[in-house]
């Protein structure tokens, strides 16, 4: 069956008592949730932990003021690019809750079709590196109190693929998170307070550090153009449509604050984090922080074990498109609790984590993934696609200078996509010869 046979089968839109845009047919809920609840769930998303590795591959690859600078920029522009997605949400009467249903009704079939393989293979990229963060901290803790080489990287990851299978067939939907939201902000608080107080103290205590870039010729040019990839990586989620699904009337006014609460409030633990890191130890900064902090060996294991438990939560956010896909095509309804339903879910959602878990324990490189991610997804999906669909949709209403403006900007992110994609697969061939297969990073 085509990934757009369900969508095909769906009567028009039929405008609801409160005249607002007609709602496609879905298996999970939609239009419940508050601007606020949203904005945690972006906040989340942007303060997962993958904050731990920023300091690394992000500020270690640019330096001061290539990372600062470019931190900046990234923070504008996404919020620039995420805007113009958000306000095309009830675009022609009725409202897109997927990405691929907005590509499709602005371009058609076939632009439905590439917008959904992008954006599966982005989101299957991204919890791939959450699985792979996840084993990294269980493996950290426990480093700290048995540091025998007996429990390896990719067992941790197995363990860790297990734990999100757990939380996946628990929880139905995306709006059924509003409890998870505020646990998943206690332990994003937790892991991020404890690295910002440790590598303090480590920086205060340490000689001068390195803070050059490091690498020559072809080799460091490649790896600078593979953190730009990392920059827009942090920032966007690749999902916007399916989270706006989420929230209630008026759609795109909710949406717009909980994209002011992301990019402004939401990006502080972030920053925070990401340049005290990198000042305590500079060019020796590690991809997953927590591994390269000294201090008490219980602190650490509490932060590592709320890096897990928070992984687990954040990758269930990123999976949730996936899960609505598969919820509404095998028509999934009613309880959650229902024999078929949670069937259903132990079979579908556990084989798709599985593979997950596979890619991640048998290509460790967090780093690269990163990079790939925002190569091949990131960049066309928020500021290629975003500004060409607002772009093409807005068309009769744009001036002359709009529309050079959003050409300008499809034409500059198509050629770093095709830079930043080169580099990713470039980083990956170099590890991929420097490690094996299931390699103990």
């Amino acid at each position: 069956m085509p990934p757009y046979a369900v969508e095909e089968a769906i009567p028009p839109p039929q405008k609801p008592a409160d005249n607002q845009a007609g709602v496609p047919e879905t298996a999970h809920q939609i239009s419940t949730d508050s601007w606020f609840q949203v904005g945690f769930v972006l906040t989340t998303g942007i303060n997962s932990a993958y904050v731990l590795g920023y300091a690394g591959t992000i500020m270690v690859p640019l330096g001061w003021i290539g990372g600062v600078v470019g931190l900046i920029i990234a923070t504008v522009i996404s919020l620039y690019a995420n805007s113009l997605v958000a306000k095309l949400h009830e675009h022609g009467g009725r409202r897109h809750i997927r990405y691929r249903d907005l590509a499709r009704f602005v371009y058609g079939k076939k632009a439905y079709t590439l917008t959904w393989a992008l954006q599966y293979v982005n989101l299957f990229m991204i919890n791939t590196g959450f699985i792979i963060l996840a084993g990294s901290s269980i493996k950290a803790a426990y480093v700290l109190f048995r540091d025998d080489g007996v429990l390896k990287l990719p067992y941790c990851i197995f363990i860790a693929g297990v734990a999100c299978a757990m939380f996946a067939i628990s929880i139905p939907h995306l709006s059924a998170l509003g409890f998870w939201l505020g646990v998943s902000t206690f332990f994003s608080l937790v892991y991020v307070v404890v690295a910002i107080v440790l590598s303090i103290r480590d920086g205060v205590h340490s000689p001068p550090r390195d803070y050059s870039i490091h690498g020559h010729g072809a080799s460091k040019i490649f790896m600078i153009i593979g953190a730009t990839a990392n920059l827009v990586f942090a920032f966007n989620t690749g999902m916007l449509p399916e989270i706006q699904a989420t929230v209630r009337q008026p759609v795109v006014k909710n949406m717009m604050k909980g994209l002011y609460f992301q990019f402004t409030l939401g990006v502080l633990p972030m920053y925070a984090i990401t340049f005290i890191a990198y000042w305590a130890y500079g060019a020796s900064t590690s991809t997953y922080l927590l591994s390269s902090v000294k201090g008490p060996v219980w602190l650490k294991a509490f932060a590592n074990v709320s890096a897990l438990l928070q992984t687990v939560i954040s990758l269930h956010i990123f999976a949730s498109p996936t899960y609505e896909y598969l919820d509404t095509k095998f028509g999934v309804k009613g309880s959650a609790l229902a024999p078929r339903n949670l069937g259903f879910r132990i079979m579908l959602r556990g084989g798709y984590l599985a593979m997950n878990t596979l890619v991640s324990a048998a290509l460790p490189f967090l780093g690269d993934f990163m990079s790939l991610t925002g190569a091949i997804s990131t960049f066309p999906l928020t500021f290629i696609l975003g500004n060409h669909m607002y772009l093409t949709a807005k068309k009769d209403k744009l001036n002359p200078a709009q529309k050079t403006w959003h050409w300008l900007n499809v034409a500059f992110f198509s050629m770093m996509s095709l830079a930043a994609f080169v580099s990713a697969v470039r980083l990956i061939t170099v590890d991929s010869k420097t490690y094996h297969l299931f390699a103990d990073l």
